[in-house]
């Protein structure tokens, strides 16, 4: 084994909750809900054909109905916009890159305006593991900047500035990123 695949499997191995069994301080969905700790670990990618909205300062960036997001236990989903959806004015790649060891290398982007700059609120995997190929030429964006819609709902950020998850109203948890989750 690599040292690469010793790092992945480490990696991946890591995680106690991975959407099979709900844990006891999970809050168990009612009707029309998704617990994020029923989602499964690897996570799984779905399409989502709801209308995703982005505004940056009263400018419309993005607008899709041909989303997919990323179910991951205990996180709320992240959504990923194809190219096409983006205005291409907006985007610019910084620098910096992280790796997840499920979707594999990952780049950031900053949106540019004139003046106006918001740096490191996007990312995309140009050449994810072949499990996420989906992923190839979309993007994801951190909410806590931006202004947010799924189907017309206005999206919540998720906490703590590594996870890009958008809470939608049908989601409970408690979601990863929220006081208390840290190592779960």
């Amino acid at each position: 084994m690599s040292t690469e695949d010793e790092r992945l499997a480490a990696a991946r191995a890591m995680w106690r909750w991975r959407g099979a069994d709900r844990p006891p301080f999970a809050v168990a969905p009612g009707d029309g809900q998704e617990s994020v700790w029923d989602y499964p670990r690897p996570p799984e990618i779905v399409a989502d054909a709801r209308e995703i909205v982005i505004v940056w300062r009263g400018r419309e960036i993005a607008r899709t109905r041909d989303a997919v997001r990323v179910l991951e236990t205990a996180h709320p989903p992240t959504f990923y916009l194809p190219r096409e959806a983006i205005d291409p004015r907006v985007l610019a790649r910084c620098p910096g890159t992280s790796r997840c060891e499920w979707k594999g290398p990952a780049e950031y982007w900053s949106l540019v305006d004139g003046d106006a700059r918001l740096d490191r609120v996007a990312w995309s995997y140009p050449r994810p593991y072949p499990s996420a190929a989906i992923l190839t030429d979309r993007f994801a964006f951190y909410a806590h900047a931006l202004d947010c819609t799924v189907g017309g709902e206005r999206v919540v950020p998720q906490r703590g500035g590594f996870y890009g998850g958008w809470i939608t109203p049908e989601l409970v948890g408690p979601f990863k990123g929220d006081p208390g989750t840290h190592g779960l």
